[in-house]
Parts: C-alpha cells; structure tokens; sequence
C-alpha cells in the first residue's frame, strides 16, 4: 500500500505506544489487593486477640471476687490460673475495699512482620451493694 508508512497494510495508531499497559496495570492492582488482603488479616488477628483479653479478664475478675467475697488471702492466684487457662497472662490484680478487684491480663499475638505484640484487657468485679447504684 502506497499511503501506509509502516510497510505492513496497517496505519500508525495512538494505541501502538500503549501496548502492554494493561498487564502493568493488573499486575499494580493485584499488588494492591494483595496489601489490603495482608492487612486486613493482620487487623483481624490484632481485633480476636483483644477480644480474647477482655473475655480473660473478665472471667479472672469474676473468679478473684468470687474467692474475694469468701475472704480467701490468695484470691489473686485463682485470677493468675483463670488467665492461664484462657490463653493470657495475668499482668495485674487488685482487691480493694468492698471486695472490688481490678484485674489487667495480656494475650500475646504475632502479627506477621510486626512481630509478637500484646493484647490486654482490663476488669472490674465484685459485689454490688444493696440499695447502692451500680
């Protein structure tokens, strides 16, 4: 063809300059994905350890009150094996006037490259006096 620079029939277009541009762009956006998937799961393993220390906490400052309330000295160490049981360390535990005990537990929790991080969860229990507002 007389009119056709390129010597093969066809025209010199806009497209020729944009060839293989949609496999970098699949390949940027997979990229993408992939560190939205990988933060997402860390996010979720952070989200369940915290939730599994306020759930130890809670049942170690149920279970200190529990001994609290009977006058037991060594109410704490029924919190320390509670938390154990549920996976945590207990960090903290207080019985103060009335019986009321302040429980502090830490889950550990590997969040990939960030390394091994804790979790921890606060509790408060004990009896609630009569006529008193909660």
């Amino acid at each position: 063809m007389a009119g056709c620079p390129r010597g093969d029939g066809r025209q010199r277009g806009a497209s020729d300059g944009e060839r293989g541009s949609a496999t970098i762009w699949t390949v940027a956006l997979a990229g993408v994905l992939a560190l939205l998937g990988a933060a997402s799961v860390l996010m979720g393993a952070a989200v369940v350890a915290r939730h599994r220390a306020g759930a130890a906490a809670d049942l170690a400052a149920l279970a200190v009150a529990v001994r609290a309330v009977r006058g037991d000295p060594a109410a704490c160490g029924t919190g320390t094996s509670i938390a154990t049981v549920n996976g945590a360390q207990l960090v903290g535990c207080s019985v103060g006037a009335g019986s009321v005990v302040t429980v502090e537990v830490s889950v550990p929790v590997r969040l990939g490259p960030l390394g091994l991080l804790a979790a921890t969860g606060r509790a408060r229990a004990g009896p609630v006096p009569w006529g008193g507002a909660p």
